[in-house]
């Protein structure tokens, strides 16, 4: 037996959900922690994508998460979608990244109001509940960097008789050899421009992985980039085109789950580095000492320290989520805000767990070089720092703008 399958045994739940009517999946969410984090870090040496993570995941229903449970999914809200990203960075945090852009754009796909034809939006959550498709907005560009700076996409949806045809390439396109749907940020060859989402998907004809994504941290998350070279697509698969000003209402609903949920990873991945650390220093007993690193004052001040620090992150991360899903959401302000304080919050632990375990901390021997590897991509994420804190420091400075 595979030590997927014999630790899969100790994850209680039925197998997908197949109808809208079925119950919710049980899942034993340390038992999945155990599992994931078997394989962590051999994807994360061979840079390779974790197919099976993915497999086990649909298999507990977790990929159907956030979609609503008139379409078969579980219809969890923040606080749950947090609680099982928590668990799945701290087994693999790459897993939990693709995870969170799954439940993210899952959830918006399921959501009544939705302008996607009713149809084609069927069809890709059936595929998300029964297949375990997975799906991702492709949005980040060369020449544009992450749209939410600003710009309109190089990435030209043509209209045509037959259908759209799309060209372009898209950078940085998370969960890339994994995904079933790809949503494409386009601009539109109209006038007035129009600029949105294509549906494309995966294999059609004229898509195409290029391997780039090299990175320091979360290197089994298959960032790559994607070509897609004239690819045709009908046009029902211009799923949500707008004039660009209507986008901001949208983006501001979204970023309270995105901040959140990357919270709650990269604040998984510091708790990570907390457990090792106090099992380093209890069993770590220098002979000229005579007794365990933990019983020095100092390195129980440290760990304070860090205590705090994940306190801090759980606090802020509870407070949005029960907010959110009691209908209060916060401003954008706030929530880059939290953004900014939980990843600078998070890198801190990291880094004062390498500082006092030294050298043993640094070895690839350890995993606690991988978990500060894999903190530091907090850091990239939308809004990054200096947005959110210009955004914040401007509401205070200048109220009317």
């Amino acid at each position: 037996m595979s030590a997927l399958a014999a630790v899969s045994d100790l994850i209680a739940g039925p197998s997908p959900v197949e109808s809208p009517h079925s119950a919710p999946t049980a899942v034993d969410l340390q038992a999945l922690t155990r599992l994931l984090a078997l394989t962590a870090a051999r994807h994360d040496a061979e840079g390779s994508f974790p197919h099976e993570n993915f497999a086990l995941l649909q298999q507990h229903g977790l990929l159907a998460l956030t979609i609503g449970r008139e379409h078969g999914g579980q219809g969890a809200g923040l606080t749950r979608a947090a609680e099982v990203v928590s668990a799945v960075a701290r087994g693999c945090p790459a897993t939990a990244l693709v995870l969170v852009m799954q439940l993210l754009q899952m959830r918006q796909i399921s959501q009544p109001g939705s302008r996607w034809p009713e149809a084609l939006r069927q069809s890709v959550l059936r595929s998300a509940v029964r297949e375990g498709a997975l799906i991702n907005a492709l949005r980040v560009e060369p020449e544009l960097g992450t749209p939410a700076r600003g710009g309109v996409p190089a990435t030209l949806a043509r209209r045509t008789e037959e259908g759209w045809r799309v060209s372009g390439r898209k950078i940085y396109s998370t969960g890339s050899e994994g995904l079933t749907w790809l949503l494409v940020w386009v601009g539109t060859d109209e006038t007035p421009l129009r600029t949105g989402f294509v549906l494309v998907p995966r294999h059609a004809a004229g898509v195409k992985i290029e391997r780039t994504w090299d990175s320091l941290g979360l290197r089994a998350s298959s960032s790559h980039d994607v070509v897609l070279d004239d690819v045709l697509v009908p046009l029902e698969n211009g799923v949500d085109l707008r004039p660009p000003a209507q986008w901001a209402a949208r983006e501001f609903e979204v970023s309270h789950w995105m901040a959140v949920l990357l919270g709650s990873l990269y604040g998984a991945v510091a708790h990570n580095a907390r457990d090792w650390l106090v099992d380093f220093l209890q069993q770590r007993r220098p002979s000229a000492l005579g007794a365990a690193l933990a019983t020095l004052p100092r390195a129980q001040e440290a760990v304070g320290e860090i205590e705090a620090l994940l306190q801090s992150n759980r606090l802020q991360l509870e407070a949005a989520a029960r907010d959110v899903d009691a209908g209060r959401a916060w401003p954008p302000t706030s929530t880059g805000l939290l953004k900014t304080s939980v990843t600078r919050n998070a890198i801190e632990i990291v880094e004062r767990a390498l500082k006092l375990s030294g050298n043993h901390g640094t070895s690839r021997a350890n995993p606690l070089e991988r978990y500060h590897r894999d903190v530091l991509c907090g850091r990239i994420h939308t809004p990054q720092e200096d947005s959110a804190l210009i955004a914040a420091g401007r509401a205070v400075l200048v109220p009317a703008a």
